[in-house]
């Protein structure tokens, strides 16, 4: 694996995704190039079908570009085989769904753990207790997911998507299944996650407020980035942007 040197986390360079062929093929990724810097929190929107999702599976390496290249931590993913690909999204991307994911029959320290058993290392003495400590579930961690509340399944997620040091960590929808407090607590979590550990953070949301957690948001339509927000004020501010591209694309 050849690594180029690079000060970016995640980058895109003139990414293109296309689905079927011919005349019957969609392009969901249009020439996108954008950069995610370390310890930064960016989130994602646009209108249904704006390729948000593709935007960050591409990124991720669980959907492969059909043109342009994709680097995660400097590594360029274009050339890897897919043993080769599983490895580095093993080791150097974590992912946050909004349905969870966990593993029903293992406990929220079993789930934590899993990443690094499937990658064939142990855990360091306490690595699991501490990072369930971090997202508030130290006294959780023998239970399994059915006892748990939906807000304490994500964290538990979180603490999963983390345990290995992930170079990103990529969250689709993070609080599209859980009520008001447990979307602040997870959003909480994120914003730690990028402020305390120099975490790089890259997240889907249809949530004005959600996306108002992030140093940067990008705008999605047609599978272009076509607006960009730094350093947002609020949740307002970031909304009248949405409704103005989803203005736009009805017309």
């Amino acid at each position: 694996m050849t690594t180029l040197q690079t000060h970016q986390a995640v980058e895109l360079w003139s990414v293109t995704r296309r689905y079927g062929t011919g005349e019957h093929s969609v392009t969901a990724l249009d020439d996108v190039s954008v950069k995610f810097a370390p310890a930064s929190f960016t989130a994602v929107m646009g209108p249904s079908g704006s390729g948000k999702s593709t935007l960050l599976h591409c990124a991720a390496g669980l959907d492969r570009a059909t043109g342009g290249k994709v680097l995660i931590d400097g590594v360029d993913l274009t050339p890897l085989p897919e043993k080769a690909l599983t490895r580095l999204r093993r080791d150097r991307v974590g992912f946050v769904f909004q349905s969870f994911n966990l593993v029903a029959a293992l406990s929220a320290e079993q789930n934590v753990e899993l990443p690094l058993r499937l990658a064939g290392r142990r855990a360091a003495p306490g690595q699991v207790a501490a990072v369930l400590a971090e997202v508030g579930l130290a006294d959780r961690a023998r239970h399994r997911p059915g006892e748990l509340s939906g807000g304490q399944q994500q964290r538990v997620a979180i603490a999963r998507a983390l345990v290995t040091g992930p170079a990103v960590l990529f969250a689709d929808e993070p609080t599209g299944a859980l009520d008001n407090a447990s979307s602040r607590e997870v959003l909480r979590l994120l914003r730690t996650a990028v402020d305390r550990h120099a975490q790089t953070v890259v997240m889907v949301t249809h949530d004005p407020l959600a996306a108002a957690h992030a140093d940067r948001v990008l705008f999605l339509a047609d599978g272009r980035i076509v607006d960009e927000l730094r350093e947002p004020s609020g949740a307002e501010q970031i909304a009248a942007r949405m409704a103005h591209l989803e203005t736009g694309a009805e017309q």
